[in-house]
């Protein structure tokens, strides 16, 4: 097939904007559109987003996308995938309408299901079946609550009438017409209703959250021709042929295909992936077991840690506090000052992620003194983020009895040079920044390329990554050992907070 003059198209469907890229054959960005769109609040930790306006950011991205780019459907290969993850949206298997808005995958209204579930002693069986630990995160238990609480939908459900989806299926739905509902197996493996072992819908758990099978889509591998499109749109169809989780993509996308090769992505959340080969480690250390890829017939699976307040504490300070008037002026503010000036910053917004997985922890800043500054609060948010994502590669040393070579880092949040240093800082480990910060989004686009054939394999796209910068340890060991300290008794005043 002849691809000369042609790009991938890759949807970035995230947490707060939708997002389209065109990819050259090199790996080149030829061109970028990002659409964001409301968060919904309606309860303290409850957050939803609006099926529709997804599909609207995201239809209008790839649009915009075309049009800058001025490129027509001729230009384009084939589309991949990469999506938020967790996020539950049921709809209408008829009509396409949504019963409820998205329960997005920050949302805790179910923690108090999913300690009763912890109490009656399923942790043991779910992390067994499915790699992950009970906890609100993820879609069972959001799915279940819709079930219960919007009129109607347990019968309309067990009359096979609805679709339940994480948001790639939703996209697919749409993208076609509402011809193909699927996922891919890195989506399905984050539902807590999925078999890494057997790779299927488990019955058992099915059963055990009350959820009917007729709801899951179809279950695909992360790279094939999945359907073409048929939507306004495009004029023709256009092959579907990858699909991954956002944080599977990225580390598809930072071509971390070795075992133990690491990354970390900088987004809302900070999200860590260690890759383990074609075998899955069973996390001692309160990490989650997960499927990073399945490529070519072949699962390959990770170790994941998940900090869910990330890049999104840097919003709080600029929306919510109105410290800040960009992300941009935080690099400049932590480099003001010389140290954090005594200031530790929790930033458990929506309780905390791996390895304390604590739904009710609860954001502390502490060490506040009368000379706290701007600089110093801002500068304490960075740390917070470095800190938590620390914890998380300390659970991963003990669960595979090894230290990294590197981290390679992707994600909005990794321009910032203070940013990258501080973490490279305390975790005595190189940091590694590649050319191409939108990794996410080129994951979702190797994964389609592959699939027909754009890209003739994994070795042709292991010559295209290319490095930006490497950040080494600069702190005194000494230093940063008395930080992690102070950060891990400001974390111990967080634990449990919004507990009854």
């Amino acid at each position: 097939m002849n691809f000369r003059n042609k790009y991938v198209l890759a949807i970035d469907q995230g947490t707060t904007s939708s997002r389209a890229i065109l990819f050259s054959h090199q790996g080149n960005i030829i061109t970028l559109a990002q659409k964001t769109f409301q968060q919904y609040f309606p309860k303290p930790g409850w957050v939803e987003h609006d099926p529709n306006e997804i599909w609207y950011t995201q239809s209008s991205a790839i649009k915009e996308a075309m049009a800058k780019a001025d490129v027509t459907d001729m230009h384009i290969a084939c589309i991949g995938i990469a999506n938020q993850r967790e996020t539950t949206i049921i709809w209408d298997r008829e009509t396409g309408f949504p019963v409820y808005n998205a329960i997005v995958w920050q949302d805790r209204r179910t923690a108090d299901y999913c300690e009763e579930l912890k109490t009656k002693g399923y942790a043991s069986l779910i992390q067994q079946k499915t790699g992950l630990v009970i906890d609100a995160y993820f879609s069972a238990t959001k799915i279940r609550w819709i079930l219960d609480h919007v009129k109607g939908v347990r019968e309309r459900a067990e009359r096979g009438e609805l679709c339940f989806g994480t948001v790639d299926s939703w996209l697919v739905w749409k993208l076609t017409r509402g011809n193909e509902f699927i996922t891919d197996i890195t989506n399905a493996s984050r539902t807590m209703l999925f078999n890494i072992h057997t790779q299927e819908w488990d019955k058992e758990l099915l059963d055990l959250f009350q959820i009917p099978a007729s709801m899951m889509p179809e279950v695909k591998s992360s790279s094939e021709v999945y359907c073409e499109t048929s939507t306004p749109i495009f004029k023709t169809g256009i092959p579907v042929s990858g699909m991954a989780g956002d944080q599977q993509a990225a580390l598809f996308g930072q071509l971390c295909t070795d075992i133990g090769m690491i990354k970390t992505t900088y987004g809302t959340g900070c999200f860590m992936i260690l890759n383990t080969g074609s075998k899955p480690v069973l996390s001692k250390n309160n990490l989650l077991t997960t499927i990073a890829w399945k490529l070519d017939g072949k699962v390959t699976y990770a170790l994941e840690g998940s900090v869910f307040v990330g890049g999104a504490v840097v919003q709080w300070l600029r929306d919510e506090l109105g410290l800040i008037q960009s992300a941009a002026i935080t690099e400049q503010l932590a480099n003001s000052v010389p140290d954090n000036g005594g200031v530790y910053f929790v930033p458990a917004l929506t309780g905390l992620g791996a390895p304390y997985w604590d739904q009710y922890a609860r954001g502390v800043i502490i060490g506040i003194t009368r000379g706290t500054s701007t600089a110093h609060l801002t500068r304490a948010a960075l740390e917070g983020i470095c800190y938590q994502v620390y914890d998380v590669l300390m659970a991963m040393e003990n669960d595979i009895h090894a230290k990294p070579k590197e981290i390679r880092v992707d994600g909005g949040a990794i321009a910032n040079n203070f940013l990258m240093q501080f973490q490279a800082d305390i975790c005595r480990c190189p940091v590694v920044r590649p050319r191409v910060l939108e990794t996410t989004a080129l994951g979702a686009a190797y994964l389609a390329g592959l699939a027909i054939g754009y890209w003739k394999d994994v070795d042709e796209l292991k010559e295209q990554w290319s490095l930006d910068n490497i950040f080494s340890a600069e702190m005194h060991e000494e230093t940063a050992e008395t930080l992690l300290t102070e950060w891990h008794k400001a974390v111990g005043r967080s634990l449990n907070w919004a507990a009854d």
